[in-house]
């Protein structure tokens, strides 16, 4: 009897404690702001989502200064990329010319850069593990 209570009693701290060690927290630093103004949409994305643009998470970060800092929790362990825009005029769209080109600032994880497109996701995934990851980003 003393051993299923013990089992038990393992088995149910086991239950409770693997969710939230399985969890990890992304934090993203955003530096380089040229307009402290407006907010940046941020969508975190895993691999089939980072091309189909259906993210896993994000933040919208209001902007007050020239870096900011966002903290996203319960990210499971896995690679991850990160893909914003600076909505400067807060018309939640990312603004662009006639061509297409967006006229207001962006940006990908690891300062990845685009070539007539987004960055590529090789380019622009990191991990996150139970312990978390820090991303520190310069808005272009």
């Amino acid at each position: 009897m003393t051993k299923i209570k013990t089992l038990s009693a393992a088995l149910i701290a086991a239950a409770l404690i693997a969710p939230v060690a399985s969890a990890g927290t992304l934090t993203v630093t955003l530096e380089d702001i040229k307009k402290t103004k407006g907010t940046v949409q941020m969508g975190i994305f895993d691999e089939s989502g980072y091309e189909t643009g259906e993210a896993v998470n994000g933040a919208n970060v209001t902007i007050d200064e020239a870096t900011e800092t966002v903290t996203i929790e319960g990210l499971a362990p896995g690679f991850y990329g990160i893909k914003m825009f600076h909505d400067v005029n807060d018309d939640g769209e990312m603004n662009t010319n006639p061509f297409g080109m967006p006229t207001e600032p962006y940006a990908f994880s690891n300062n990845a850069k685009g070539r007539f497109g987004p960055a590529k996701w090789d380019a622009a995934k990191f991990e996150v593990t139970a312990d978390g990851a820090v991303q520190t980003i310069s808005i272009n």
